[in-house]
């Protein structure tokens, strides 16, 4: 037998526009982020359950998640763990845990971003704004460029990574990184460079955020992660693409 309707106010989709998930368990947190996301046009679906947050990125395909940690049903860890083993949705972990290890420890289990509380509303708003058009706004156009003899394409228009063939489902994030390293292979990026070329604002920790991120895109397009040749460690400098574009 059916349950009740679902209330009006958690399930508010905008047709046409992108659509945020907020996952929080405390209301007021909640609404006044959702009234936020509404403003700019975003589409928002609202629970205080990671159980049914699980479901909804599988149901509803949102374009972003906004995460909070503590979950009176599943933790924040435990839902974006379950996420990332079936979806690349871009993830924007919120908590208030303030140290850095937690912050790292977040973005290991593949969140994009990060914002302790207490936080700025109109901050969250620009963060969501930044990974959303990084999600959806390539630069490359034209055809996939292709790096060491085949064996990594990169299409930027239509946002694919192939490694030997297969396509690698990486994160906007991940993306990104690997893309701006690609644009000039063999060039080292510093990662104060590759933050603001990836989120486009500094971030705090940046340095410790670019190595989680870089740890977890090697996994995706390495032969052997602990022996890199894509993705290659500059001591004192940052990361540079160790494959040659194919002519």
């Amino acid at each position: 037998m059916p349950g009740p309707p679902r209330p009006r106010d958690d399930w508010i989709e905008m047709n046409g526009h992108a659509t945020v998930l907020v996952v929080e368990d405390e209301r007021k947190i909640r609404d006044l982020v959702r009234g936020y996301l509404e403003r700019e046009g975003l589409g928002v679906l609202t629970t205080e359950s990671g159980a049914e947050a699980i479901s909804l990125v599988r149901e509803s395909g949102p374009d972003l998640v906004v995460l909070d940690l503590r979950l009176p049903d599943v933790p924040g860890e435990e839902v974006a763990r379950e996420v990332r083993g079936f979806s690349t949705v871009p993830i924007l972990m919120l908590t208030a845990k303030a140290g850095e290890d937690d912050r790292i420890y977040g973005l290991e289990l593949g969140a994009d971003d990060y914002l302790t509380k207490p936080f700025s509303p109109r901050e969250l708003v620009l963060r969501v704004q930044a990974i959303l058009r990084r999600a959806t706004g390539g630069e490359g156009v034209g055809r996939p460029a292709v790096f060491g003899g085949g064996r990594l394409a990169l299409d930027e228009a239509r946002r694919e990574v192939l490694v030997d063939g297969a396509e690698a489902t990486l994160t906007p994030t991940e993306f990104g990184i690997l893309a701006a390293l690609a644009r000039v292979p063999g060039r080292v990026y510093s990662r104060y460079e590759l933050i603001n070329r990836v989120r486009g604002y500094e971030f705090e920790g940046y340095e410790r955020t670019i190595d989680s991120h870089v740890k977890n895109l090697r996994r995706k397009v390495e032969h052997d992660p602990h022996r890199p040749e894509v993705v290659l460690t500059v001591l004192s400098g940052g990361y540079r693409l160790g494959l040659s574009r194919d002519p």
